[in-house]
Order: C-alpha cells, then sequence, then structure tokens
C-alpha cells in the first residue's frame, strides 16, 4: 500500500503541499489549516480539506469544455489512504507566474484601489460605485505571487504581458473571464452570486493553457447568497470571511497590526466555518459531501 512518507514533499504552502509522485505526476493535498491576513492560524476547520478537494473535482468536470485542467484522479491507487478525500493527482505543469483574478463585483482589495484610485489593477470604473455593486463586465485583475507570508501585489494588465508576453497574457485574461462567467452563471442557477475568484495556469508540454491547483473553491473565491443580496455594504459569504470578521472584531483581542499570530478560533467559529464551507460545495454542487472519500 503507497504511503505519504514515499512521496518526496517539494513545497508546502499556507493551506496544500505538493508531492512528487513521478516525471509526469504530482499529488496535491489540501490540508484542514485556514489562513488570514497572511497567517496560518493555529485552529483547523474540520473537513475543510475534503470540501476544497471536492469543490475542486467537481468544477474542473464542470469546466472541461471551457479550458484543459491538470487534474487526473481523486481516486487513483497512488493516491495514499491516509490522505484520500483531500488528494488529487496531478498533470506536472510549467507554472505561470500570476494570479489570475477576476471580479463581478466592487469589493475586498479591489474596492480598495477604487476608492483610492477610481480603478481596480487599472481597470477604470464608473464614479460612485458602492461596496459590493456589480459591475458593468467582470474584469481581469491580476496579482503578482507573494512568498509565503507575504502579501500578494495588484496589478495591471501590461506587468502581466510583461511578465507572459502579450499574446499569453491576453490568453490568460480571456481564459480567465471565460471560467469565471461559467462558474457565476452556474452559481447563479442555484442562488449564489459569485463576486470574485483567483485562478492559476500553467502550460503543458506542448504550451497549451491549462486550468491548475484549485478551482472557484471558499477559499479561492468569493461566494455570497443572492438573496438579500444589496450594495451598499459588506455582504455575508460562503468562505473565510466569518474567521476574518471574527478576527478583526472586539472578541479575538488581536490587532491585526501588531504582526503577532492570531489566536485560536473558538468552537462557535470552527463550527461555523465549516457549516459554510459545506453549505458551498453542497448547494452548488448539488452533492452530498458525506459521499465524498475519507482517509483511512
Amino acid at each position: 500500500m503507497t504511503t505519504l512518507a514515499e512521496y518526496p514533499q517539494i513545497s508546502a504552502g499556507k493551506v496544500r503541499e505538493l508531492y512528487a509522485v513521478d516525471d509526469d505526476h504530482l499529488l496535491m493535498v489540501a490540508s484542514d489549516r485556514i489562513s488570514a491576513y497572511d497567517f496560518v492560524l493555529d485552529t483547523p476547520i474540520p473537513d475543510k480539506g475534503r470540501v476544497l478537494t471536492a469543490m475542486s473535482v467537481f468544477w474542473f468536470r464542470q469546466l472541461a469544455d471551457v479550458l484543459p485542467n491538470h487534474l487526473v484522479a481523486y481516486d487513483d491507487p497512488r493516491i495514499p489512504a491516509e490522505v484520500r478525500g483531500r488528494a488529487l493527482l496531478v498533470r506536472r505543469l510549467d507554472m505561470l507566474p500570476v494570479e489570475a483574478v477576476a471580479r463581478g463585483y466592487l469589493t475586498g482589495s479591489g474596492y480598495s484601489d477604487y476608492r483610492r484610485t477610481g480603478a481596480v489593477c487599472g481597470v477604470e470604473l464608473p464614479a460612485g460605485l458602492p461596496e459590493s455593486a456589480k459591475l458593468p463586465s467582470p474584469i481581469f485583475t491580476p496579482a503578482t505571487k507573494a512568498e509565503l507570508g507575504e502579501h500578494d501585489e495588484n496589478v495591471s494588465f501590461e506587468v502581466v504581458a510583461g511578465l507572459l508576453g502579450r499574446e499569453r497574457a491576453e490568453e490568460v485574461r480571456e481564459a480567465t473571464l471565460a471560467v469565471y462567467r461559467r462558474g457565476a452563471e452556474f452559481a447563479a442557477e442555484r442562488g449564489i452570486l459569485l463576486a470574485d475568484t483567483k485562478f492559476e495556469f500553467g502550460r503543458d508540454a506542448s504550451g497549451t493553457l491549462v486550468l491548475a491547483d484549485e478551482v472557484l473553491t471558499p477559499d479561492s473565491s468569493r461566494y455570497w447568497p443572492a438573496e438579500g443580496y444589496e450594495p451598499g455594504h459588506a455582504q455575508p459569504s460562503f468562505d473565510k470571511q466569518y474567521v476574518r470578521d471574527w478576527l478583526t472584531g472586539p472578541e479575538s483581542g488581536w490587532d491585526r497590526s501588531s504582526n503577532t499570530q492570531p489566536p485560536p478560533l473558538p468552537d462557535t467559529v470552527v463550527s461555523a466555518t465549516r457549516a459554510r464551507y459545506v453549505e458551498a460545495y453542497e448547494r452548488i454542487s448539488g452533492l452530498s459531501l458525506k459521499d465524498w472519500p475519507t482517509s483511512e
């Protein structure tokens, strides 16, 4: 029986680890860790890794006609039993050094940029838009990939063109917006708004653009309930915004500017966060997390 110890670890991020399986394949393992404000919190969220994995598999299948992806299997014998349900066997790719972000609504760092400059990543927007406003059309607002513990930096399309070449940058922009639109339409049919999301892309041996990493999960996306949506303020969400709000609220006693490790999460915040992740998966996919594989 294959064990995780047999595979050399290539990298470890805030939430995921990558292992080498062979010359053509990697094992991508999602943990139950949760990060916020560039810190990995001491308290895990039960089943979070399974939700991220199950949701990525669901979306890779839904999007297969839009763009190729790196998924090989989630139930292959090469996946060790100890991480089954939260691990994917994927193709090795030459990863592009940008975070491909699509925004359909004005929130988060995009809203902060807009208030300061009237634009997001160099994309000019109409004046007077409130927080959480739906944009006239989705926009591509890329970011550079930061080292662990550092902030991703929002950049303009011209910066991406300088990194990738204009033709490849335009291909990434078009692919990002196409995948976002498909995801947003699908989610809207289930009563959920996809406010924004980020993707990662790689190149295969033939140079083809391939969708990689995770896709449209509550870690990489802002999902809002359509019912009760009202621009002008922050929206309730099916993601880790609940954790962020608790950390910056009075109950945590944590000062974000202190650059100190945040405190452990109370059980009420853990259970409420888990419930939001599970609900996002089950509402969008129509599937039950109970039917998804678990580790042994």
